[in-house]
């Protein structure tokens, strides 16, 4: 017997950031930098014979710099999509599908939890 597979409304998950993330703002653009501490195994070989450099720095998009500090774990994302709706209007369309997938790459990375899942 196989296993069905679950759906996953995401519109009702509620998000949290990873508390280990550091994060600042650029004051120049208002956009958001994560930093992301290299570790492990082959990062530390790679940090000593390639030079690679202990943290990583991910650049936040307009939408999400905006969307960032909004995670506090407590809203859902249905809550923050309407947040960037009010926000850009149209300039956010199609705004469920792409919030989504914001959500989805941000999860893939452990950047953020979701709390009800």
């Amino acid at each position: 017997m196989s296993k069905k597979k679950q759906s996953i409304n995401y519109l009702d998950l509620i998000p949290q950031r990873a508390e280990t993330l550091r994060w600042h703002t650029d004051e120049a653009t208002g956009l958001i930098t994560l930093e992301v501490e290299n570790t492990g195994v082959f990062n530390t070989i790679a940090q000593k014979v390639f030079h690679k450099p202990r943290t990583t720095q991910v650049h936040l998009d307009e939408t999400g710099s905006y969307l960032w500090p909004l995670i506090d774990g407590q809203k859902t994302v249905a809550q923050l999509a309407d947040c960037m709706k009010q926000q850009f209007g149209e300039k956010a369309e199609p705004l469920y599908p792409r919030i989504i997938k914001y959500f989805q790459i941000v999860e893939s990375y452990h950047f953020i939890k979701f709390l009800n899942q």
